[in-house]
């Protein structure tokens, strides 16, 4: 397939990130601190800045680039926690990615793909436990289609739960790319972000680790967002699987599509996802590639990208342990899904011999990550105010580069956890949670906005629901 007329070679140089590596030095002290302190005005890094931090080893020294990041992180973000939920659709695929256990050659594995009916079941589910937020993963399949992902979006907006018609406010996609006539075609279902993984940005990596299928087409799925920004969707999320390719050309490689994506359109990645490879059902790859990052490693990525790219959303999925992932939240991420089943049907059926696509990490339930981030002292969120009130692409731009969107973000976040508290959460997580309600609101400078808030968060606990500012 042809892209459209952005040339690939504008979105990713090769030849520049391997000679930024090739020259890169690690900094000395002196040069470190500048890179922090250019860090720390939420300027961003270049891609030989990034480089250049990559060579940090010395305990001090990288203690003091986490104490960046992190600082970074609080001034954008504060403590709020995003919490969703993966509800993958199908795991039908005629990829053969070696690395995933829904590859076409995978015999072993029971294919599926749900239907509406099945959709709004597994939903209501997720509904019922307080989810207001959903990422639909889709395989790459022509059962797939743009039709019926936005049969999907439909369904899953269409639940109601309980005397509050409770549902779901924000539906984000996981899925192959799609033409620009695609995109045009999904934007009305009331699409929130459209994710499309690159996986490894290594030309020939991606090649051999992707040897047949649509998914073979590298200059296709890099070109994603030069057919989805023009028709309209403005909302994107970048990825890397960390363990196909090294993980500093990966990383600068990112730190280049998302320059390209600004430089462009003036709308950068509205969320990047760093998942590492784990094992997955009938993958020997998975187990056995030499790339594999290991945690110190991994730390320096997330502290890197949330250098480099301030204003971005980072994700964090289950893959990661529980312990690990209270480290990674400190250093960068502000959304984490949680409770999650990575197979089609997974809420609603628990069926054992379901294989999973990926093995997951974090096995504790919505509830449970809830309680443990608030006693670890976050603000957990179900926020959807931005996308409902077109506080998007430049918009959000504008707002979250200079740190602004914490006007919103935290009075939103106030409001829609007192909405878990008072119809989901366990009578210890009630407790807890109040407890943090209480320490954030005092937390907002405007006596305006913070009035504002407390008077909806009353409105909340009177029976009214979907209240934001």
């Amino acid at each position: 397939m042809a892209t459209q007329d952005v040339e690939t070679t504008q979105i990713i140089n090769e030849d520049v990130i391997t000679r930024t590596l090739d020259e890169a030095r690690a900094p000395d002290d002196a040069r470190l601190e500048r890179l922090l302190a250019k860090a720390r005005s939420l300027a961003g890094l270049t891609v030989g800045q990034a480089a250049e931090l990559m060579l940090v080893e010395e305990p001090e020294r990288l203690e003091a680039l986490f104490a960046t990041a992190r600082e970074i992180k609080q001034r954008i973000y504060g403590n709020r926690i995003v919490l969703f939920a993966p509800l993958y659709i199908s795991n039908e695929c005629v990829g053969n990615c070696l690395y995933c256990s829904f590859r076409r050659d995978n015999a072993d594995l029971d294919r599926r793909t749900l239907d509406p009916t099945e959709i709004v079941r597994e939903t209501r589910w997720l509904v019922e436990h307080g989810y207001k937020r959903l990422l639909l993963v889709f395989g790459d399949h022509p059962h797939n289609s743009v039709e019926h992902m936005i049969a999907a979006v439909e369904a899953c907006y269409s639940v109601r739960v309980g005397e509050h018609e409770d549902g779901i406010r924000r539906v984000n996609v996981n899925a192959a790319p799609l033409s620009r006539e695609g995109f045009e075609q999904l934007k009305p279902a009331g699409l929130g972000t459209f994710q499309a993984f690159q996986e490894t940005y290594h030309r020939e990596t991606y090649e051999r680790m992707h040897p047949s299928g649509p998914k073979a087409d590298y200059d296709w799925r890099l070109g994603v967002w030069d057919r989805c920004l023009p028709a309209g969707i403005d909302d994107v999320g970048l990825g890397v699987l960390y363990g196909l390719y090294d993980w500093r050309w990966d990383t600068l490689a990112l730190l280049q599509h998302a320059d390209h994506l600004m430089g462009r359109y003036r709308v950068g990645p509205h969320t990047i996802s760093v998942p590492r490879l784990e094992p997955a059902f009938g993958s020997e790859f998975s187990t056995n590639s030499p790339w594999l990052v290991g945690d110190d490693d991994f730390k320096k990525i997330v502290a890197i990208i949330r250098m480099s790219v301030p204003y971005t959303g980072m994700i964090l999925s289950t893959r990661e342990q529980p312990a690990f992932r209270r480290e990674l939240m400190e250093l960068g991420f502000s959304q984490v899904s949680a409770g999650s089943k990575t197979s089609p049907g997974g809420y609603t059926e628990h069926n054992p011999d379901d294989a999973p696509q990926f093995e997951v990490g974090d096995h504790r339930d919505l509830d449970e990550v809830m309680l443990n981030l608030c006693e670890q002292g976050y603000l957990p969120s179900f926020c959807t105010a931005c996308y409902r009130s077109g506080r998007t692409g430049e918009h959000f731009m504008e707002l979250a580069k200079p740190g602004d969107i914490q006007t919103f973000c935290l009075p939103n976040a106030l409001i829609s956890f007192r909405e878990y508290l008072l119809d989901y959460a366990s009578p210890e997580t009630v407790v807890e949670g109040e407890r943090i309600i209480a320490q954030h609101l005092a937390q907002i400078d405007s006596d305006a906005i913070r009035r504002q808030t407390e008077e909806k968060l009353r409105r909340t606990e009177q029976g009214e629901r979907d209240l934001y500012i």
